[in-house]
């Protein structure tokens, strides 16, 4: 069950990230599928401002989270879909979950601070850049730790 899941976990990463990247191309062309990215960025607004100084656009229109979770979404994506791919053989949970994680967590918590206490103003492109190590060392391990849960004889549970 848990390897199934892993796959479903991946999935949808990879799916939301389309969808991310696909929406203000909708809004740009119009119809129906305008109306449906309209869902897309109501969602999105309950997990990011959404501040457009702070946002990529694609055809003119903003995407629907900002750079920063644009970043954490796309290496969350690809990070996860290499973890369902690598190694079949022998799948292990990571060592030190936790510190790689908040090791992968610096980028973005220096970039996050030093913002807010006006020591820096960075760009979109240097925000989307320090959430890559986190939304990528979160995919790898939740995706491994599921897959290597479902390699784990019945009675080790």
């Amino acid at each position: 069950m848990e390897s199934r899941f892993a796959t479903i976990l991946a999935a949808g990463a990879v799916t939301w990230t389309v969808v991310l990247l696909a929406a203000p191309l909708a809004v740009h062309r119009g119809g129906w599928a305008s109306t449906a990215a309209v869902l897309v960025y109501q969602a999105s607004s309950r997990i990011c401002h959404q501040k457009p100084d702070r946002s990529f656009y694609l055809a003119g229109v903003q995407l629907p989270v900002c750079a920063r979770c644009i970043g954490l979404y796309v290496s969350a994506a690809v990070s996860s879909l290499a973890a369902c791919a690598g190694q079949r053989r022998r799948v292990t949970i990571p060592r030190d979950s936790r510190r790689i994680l908040l090791l992968a967590a610096l980028p973005t918590a220096l970039t996050v601070g030093m913002e807010l206490a006006g020591l820096w103003h960075t760009t979109n492109v240097v925000r989307m850049l320090s959430a890559l190590p986190l939304g990528g060392a979160a995919g790898w391990i939740f995706v491994r730790t599921l897959r290597a849960e479902a390699r784990r004889p019945a009675h080790g549970r």
